[in-house]
């Protein structure tokens, strides 16, 4: 099929939402697709308000529906609530063709978080927006919950995955500052809650992998941390690696990509008990979820490395891409009929993934409860 996602999150912005797209593009064309992302790279953009790093689009739709009319695809997909996506939206329901969408962001909570928008308005916008879409694709439970309770319909899962080839356990030497080493990894912004982290009072070193608006004023005000900025491919690893603990301060991610980056390199987790850690650690003792992130820190630094390795492999970005797959409205008969043959040779790969899993599941019950 000839697949068209709109989104405006894109290069050269780094968060889990671009790695999401590119890593779904990347396993889709794998499977015989056709795949194009149109980003605010095509267009003339200006900065985002408090946000200078993200650029938004400029009057975008009379040029989008050209670049969506030149492609031709068999199903459109809206990844993102802003500019881009709605113009895509526009553009599909004047036409009245079927359309996705997905639930990446809790951007309600970090209006909040930014300006006096009551919650209640800003959700009133959000939920109007996917109100047409054929399948609004959330990553877990506990945000379609919370979405199902404002009023959302037409909820579908799209869970998310992880690079076990790059990220993995490495020699710690990396990095030499005092141990033990606590690193959070991902935007330095408000929204993220990082200073809960940067106020605790811990042994060793704190590190802050990312960037971001609050960079400079952090750095500045929290000079006992280490902020190394962005890091990306073979070097992000060797961050993750070298860490002790993984600090995952957000209270308003849907997700969090980068927990399962950090437990596949052998970091146990710990984050406030909230959606997003609540969905990937589960029961699992890979971690610790608590209200006091100080208790958090201090219990995941006993877990083991290797229990935390073998949690993440069960995720996969082949099974990811299926779901979206499964999930894509087309509205061309060839390319329905050929959705339908994709999704029942994806189901018997999806059985084999299931079966892994529960491989991995069993070992890991008989690692982490041997009596």
């Amino acid at each position: 099929m000839k697949i068209l996602i709109v989104t405006d999150a894109w290069y050269p912005q780094v968060n889990g939402v671009v790695r999401t797209l590119n890593t779904t593009r990347d396993e889709l064309l794998k499977m015989g697709h056709i795949v194009e992302i149109v980003g605010p790279d095509r267009f003339m953009t200006v900065p985002m308000p408090t946000y200078r790093e993200i650029r938004l689009a400029l009057r975008p739709g009379a040029r989008l529906a050209r670049l969506i009319a030149a492609f031709a695809p068999d199903c459109i997909h809206i990844a993102t609530e802003g500019p881009l996506g709605f113009a895509a939206r526009r553009f599909c329901l004047r036409r009245r063709v079927p359309f996705t969408t997905a639930y990446h962001t809790r951007f309600p909570e970090y209006i909040r978080d930014r300006a006096p928008v009551p919650l209640a308005l800003s959700y009133a916008v959000v939920r109007r927006f996917h109100a047409p879409s054929s399948a609004v694709m959330v990553a877990t439970q506990s945000i379609e919950d919370a979405l199902k309770k404002r009023g959302f319909k037409n909820i579908r899962r799209w869970t998310r995955g992880v690079d076990t080839e790059l990220f993995h356990l490495r020699d710690k030497s990396f990095l030499s500052d005092p141990r033990p080493i606590a690193m959070y990894v991902g935007r330095v912004a408000v929204e993220k809650n990082l200073e809960a982290f940067l106020k605790l009072d811990l042994p060793g070193t704190k590190y802050i992998v990312g960037d971001g608006p609050q960079f400079n004023d952090y750095k500045q005000r929290y000079p006992q941390a280490r902020f190394v900025g962005a890091k990306h491919g073979e070097e992000l690893a060797q961050h993750y690696a070298a860490a002790d603990v993984f600090v995952f301060p957000s209270r308003t991610d849907t997700f969090g990509l980068v927990l399962l980056e950090a437990l596949a390199s052998g970091v146990p987790v710990a984050a406030y008990p909230v959606p997003g850690p609540i969905d990937v650690i589960h029961q699992a003792d890979i971690g610790c979820l608590d209200e006091d992130l100080g208790t958090a820190v201090r219990v995941a630094l006993t877990k083991d490395p290797e229990a935390c390795r073998r949690y993440a492999l069960g995720y996969s970005w082949g099974a990811s891409a299926r779901q979206f797959l499964f999930n894509l409205r087309p509205f061309h008969p060839d390319a329905i009929a050929e959705q339908a043959a994709a999704q029942a040779a994806a189901e018997i790969a999806t059985l084999h993934d299931q079966a892994a899993g529960a491989v991995l599941v069993g070992e890991r019950a008989v690692t982490l409860h041997p009596h």
